[in-house]
């Protein structure tokens, strides 16, 4: 049985080749093509800086250290998203909470935000920092929560691990518009793969100086930075408690050569959308929604199978797609819901959009190499009982 997995690396020789040529250069570390890919990454945005790490769960632990948040504050995000958008805040010894859904784009809620936080100034408890996800590639309501940000004293570190590549309001997801600092993931299920590696992008000059020390282990070798002159020029200052989070020139190489097609990458995700649009069209399945401000990167294609249409089971087709040899998933188990923060005393009933959501989403295959053939046969093991045959 052939797998098809739910997401999946695209590689060509030209990716293959720029790797080579770091393996046979001066620098596989520290060397010319991390602040290369830097600059496709912050150019492609329309950003002024960008900052390589190993990870986009490290890119959001400098972003919330480089915002200030620290024990005592109070970080806010969306409860549909992988647990590092939480863990980030957790790390610097804040709190975390969580504001519900929005039922069609499955992002945070924007009316759920506003009356959080109008609750929130009552009783003097006000989040530092609020990370919005754009969960499949689809931005979230970003002017709406940036109004808020102004009105309330927030900073905002935009979750963009699906979306590179995607677009709101005709400008790139990534340019900071509507926020401090914007997170990008590459690793290989991502719209574009570094193998693991992740970048933090910002238009404020500290911001980024304090990320790119932080990412090297709170070192500095600029004089300007330091606290008295150097004692030559070997010399070098740690002055932050950094960590040694640095990208490597081989992941660096890989993702520089990616951004090449990072474009044509998005298109055929849509066109891939497009047909399972197609497909899915008559089937009592609800397909993804996408909101007139957005142009989505789409990393992930989610449906859902309400609970209202008697036809489908959620975890019997689940189940039957796997043994099919379809490896769909499940994006995500609301992070309230794992034991670790469940110790924490969230009330599932405090998210009833996160909590259906939950009940009736399967993630479908979405890459692409993945062929028109390969998505009939996805819908049809979506709908079709393990034993049903069909005689024509």
């Amino acid at each position: 049985m052939t797998m098809i997995p739910y997401g999946r690396q695209d590689i060509n020789q030209a990716d293959i080749d720029a790797v080579v040529a770091v393996l046979k250069s001066d620098f596989l570390t520290q060397g010319p093509v991390v602040p290369a890919f830097e600059k496709a990454v912050s150019d492609y945005c329309g950003a002024k800086y960008s900052v390589a790490v190993n990870s986009a769960t490290s890119a959001l632990h400098i972003a919330c250290i480089a915002l200030g948040v620290c024990k005592g504050d109070i970080v806010w995000t969306t409860p549909i998203t992988f647990v590092a958008s939480a863990n980030c805040a957790i790390y610097c010894g804040a709190t975390v909470d969580f504001v519900d859904i929005d039922s069609r784009t499955y992002n945070l809620s924007v009316d759920r935000l506003a009356d959080k936080l109008a609750l929130a100034e009552k009783i003097g408890k006000l989040p530092k920092v609020v990370i919005p996800v754009h969960l499949c590639g689809q931005s979230c309501d970003m002017a709406g929560i940036y109004a808020l940000s102004q009105q309330y004293g927030f900073k905002i570190i935009e979750d963009a691990s699906h979306a590179i590549g995607g677009k709101y309001k005709g400008e790139p997801i990534g340019s900071c518009r509507y926020s401090d600092i914007t997170v990008f993931s590459f690793h290989p299920v991502k719209i574009i793969t570094t193998g693991e590696g992740g970048v933090s992008v910002t238009n404020d000059p500290e911001l980024a100086n304090q990320m790119v020390r932080l990412r090297s282990h709170g070192i500095t070798r600029d004089p300007a930075e330091m606290t008295r002159p150097p004692d030559g020029p070997w010399y070098y200052q740690q002055i932050d408690l950094g960590f040694n989070y640095r990208m490597t020139e081989l992941q660096a190489a890989l993702g520089l050569s990616q951004m090449k097609r990072l474009d044509q990458f998005v298109s055929k995700r849509h066109e891939l959308a497009k047909h399972y649009d197609q497909l899915l069209q008559r089937l009592g399945v609800v397909t993804p929604w996408q909101h007139d401000d957005a142009y989505s990167g789409l990393h992930l294609y989610v449906v859902r199978l309400p609970k209202t249409n008697r036809t489908f089971n959620h975890r019997e087709v689940f189940e039957r797609l796997r043994t099919n040899g379809i490896s769909v998933n499940l994006h995500y188990i609301p992070v309230y819901r794992h034991p670790y923060y469940e110790r924490m005393g969230f009330n599932p009933n405090d998210f009833p959009e996160a909590e259906l959501y939950y009940s009736e989403a399967i993630t479908l295959p979405m890459y692409p190499g993945l062929t028109k053939s390969q998505q009939i046969e996805v819908v049809n093991s979506l709908t079709t009982p393990i034993g049903h045959q069909t005689i024509f």
